[in-house]
């Protein structure tokens, strides 16, 4: 087993460095063939090494080179991003280096035909893989709670992973460690804390890849401080969001990013609002209120997308097919241009341009009740985007969502807000982003769980 998850490795190495050889080969083609270079025969090769650097580091943000576990479309989409987004940079460095425009047709050209060999090659690749190795074997041992909804997203990947059988604690150690030998993973699902150190212990020993499902705990201790006052291990977890030198430096970015971002995106934003005053003459934007670091209160300004008086009944999230979307609405929900307007937010200071996103009083009081922890959030001021937009969905549970910002909190760093804007470039194409709850879908679950 070890060796062919080494042989599955090799291939995905050997099937990201012919892309790279592809994009190397191919900038090299255009930037010799088609511009008059101004360097000698080493600076030319430092240019296609720049080139390559630069998209390498944007495809590797964008995570394109995990080959063998993203789907095909996350993965063509990261590549192409990446390689628009570095031919818009070559392309500015070739007018500066030649001080004079010069034709973009070229770099148009290489942008295509990168996309269009790196989506082929990954489809090829991702064929190849499931010829070769076939899904991987897993069981899933779980605690108090059956595991149905996270069932129902694992076997949405079945081209990756078979569940073959199901285990509860309950029926002992010595059972499930005799069953789990046969497999070639272990997913490990809402378990007690001292049967699940144990299964974990014996999964080590044994090299079974293990999967764990995190508490709340668990993402705390994992980013906490390591110590070493005395020969004893100590961890450290401070638990009190940012410090005040990280919150200067976010705030000047919040700044800079939402100016620029307002510069540039003006022409759709009063596009938008035209297109909603003409659909139906109703006001053009939509306010709530929402909460912020230490729960306060701010109004959010977003493009309106629902009907007028949509909430007449109260508050309530959107679902599919939800009649009180406008069609306009759609289109701008499927963008996310409806939440354009919340950069005068980030200006004014109410909210950051990374962050979890707010969430309306009322909602978070019903999510409250269930998950205590939920509150955890307000440790940092609210954002436009956060790990939670960008590894979720709208439709995510309020308890994933709260793993997930507190994953953003506990990590946070300058570069990981540059990645995170980065990688919403990228859900801006996913119709999962924007998926609205299911009819009966769980909306907030129980303590226990958290």
């Amino acid at each position: 087993m070890y060796l062919q998850e080494e042989k599955k490795r090799f291939l995905a190495i050997a099937a990201n460095l012919i892309i790279l050889v592809f994009q190397a080969r191919s900038f090299g083609y255009v930037w010799s063939n088609y511009y008059d270079s101004p360097y000698f025969f080493r600076g030319d090769y430092v240019v296609i090494w720049l080139y390559l650097i630069f998209v390498y580091l944007l495809t590797k943000s964008f995570n394109g080179y995990k080959i063998s576990y993203m789907r095909i479309g996350y993965l063509c989409v990261s590549h192409a991003i990446a390689s628009i987004l570095g031919g818009c940079v070559a392309y500015a460095f070739i007018c500066m280096a030649l001080n004079e425009y010069e034709s973009i047709i070229p770099i148009l050209a290489l942008v295509g035909v990168q996309i269009l060999f790196v989506t082929l090659w990954i489809i090829i690749v991702r064929v190849v893989q499931s010829y070769v190795y076939p899904p991987r074997q897993m069981v899933v041992i779980y605690g108090n709670y059956p595991p149905d909804d996270f069932l129902a997203k694992l076997n949405r990947k079945s081209d990756r992973y078979d569940i073959r059988e199901l285990l509860n604690y309950e029926e002992g150690y010595k059972k499930i460690c005799q069953n789990i030998s046969d497999y070639e993973g272990v997913i490990l699902y809402d378990l007690p804390s001292e049967e699940r150190n144990s299964i974990i212990k014996y999964c080590y020993k044994n090299s079974l890849r293990t999967y764990v499902v995190p508490k709340i705990t668990d993402i705390v201790m994992r980013e906490s401080e390591e110590l070493y006052l005395v020969d004893t291990p100590l961890f450290l977890a401070r638990n009190q969001g940012l410090h005040l030198d990280q919150r200067v430096v976010k705030r000047i970015m919040d700044i800079a990013v939402a100016i620029a971002g307002i510069i540039v995106l003006s022409p759709i934003m009063l596009i938008t609002a035209i297109c909603i005053k003409v659909y139906d003459g109703g006001p053009v934007l939509y306010k709530q209120t929402r909460f912020t670091r230490d729960k306060k209160t701010f109004t959010i300004y977003k493009f309106r997308s629902m009907r007028v008086n949509a909430e007449n009944t109260g508050a309530q999230l959107a679902n599919k097919a939800d009649g009180r979307i406008t069609p306009v609405g759609r289109v701008i929900r499927r963008t996310h241009i409806d939440e354009t307007m919340q950069l005068f937010n980030v200006l004014k200071g109410d909210m950051s341009i990374v962050g979890p996103r707010p969430e309306r009083p009322e909602i978070f009081e019903k999510y409250s009740e269930t998950i205590p922890e939920f509150e955890f959030r307000l440790k940092v001021k609210a954002g436009i985007t956060g790990y939670a937009q960008v590894q979720g969905k709208y439709n995510t549970t309020p308890i994933d969502k709260l793993k997930l910002d507190l994953l953003y909190i506990e990590r946070y760093s300058f570069l990981l807000d540059i990645k995170l804007m980065l990688l919403t470039l990228r859900i801006i194409f996913s119709k999962d982003s924007t998926e609205g709850i299911e009819s009966g879908q769980t909306t907030a679950l129980k303590k226990e769980e958290a």
